[in-house]
């Protein structure tokens, strides 16, 4: 069975934007860089050609990676789901019963998960503690770094 990446709109633009930027701006000009290296003579004890080969073969591995995952993207249209339980795509309010503290998390896939802009991986230990709850339940979250208890305050429908 084929990997699903669950994923929004935004985020797989994001992918194919980020594979139109190493196909078109990266590629060539490692391929440039390469020719320019090859013109210094003796491959053999050459390190800026073997250091743009090198390269060159992260841009086939990452351009590999980013065809596959759009080419199995599922994307998740967020305007059709409900904000009545923690599911991909809401955005969650928090309140930490211990301290108070109010956090506000929405829901991604993995490609899109960045935690400064407050965008978690569904499959995170926060995602997956979170996904199916509602509103007033209290969720225990275990991380690497501690345990934590959040009651969910607001479940609302993440922009698409």
């Amino acid at each position: 069975m084929t990997k699903k990446y669950p994923m929004t709109k935004e985020g797989y633009e994001k992918l194919k934007k980020e594979l139109d930027h190493l196909m078109k701006v990266e590629r060539p000009k490692n391929i440039k860089d390469i020719e320019e290296a090859r013109g210094h003579g003796d491959l053999s004890e050459n390190a800026e050609y073997h250091a743009a080969k090198e390269r060159q073969g992260h841009i086939d591995a990452k351009k590999r990676e980013l065809e596959n995952k759009l080419a199995h993207a599922q994307i998740i249209d967020v305007s059709k789901i409900s904000n009545e339980k923690v599911v991909f795509g809401t955005t969650v309010t928090l309140g930490d019963t211990e301290t108070g503290d109010i956090r506000k998390y929405t829901l991604v896939g993995q490609e899109e998960a960045d935690i400064k802009k407050g965008k978690i991986s569904i499959q995170s230990p926060v995602g997956k503690a979170l996904i199916s709850h509602k509103v007033g339940d209290v969720v225990v979250i275990k991380t690497p770094a501690k345990t934590v208890e959040y009651e969910i305050q607001e479940i609302e429908i993440a922009a698409d």
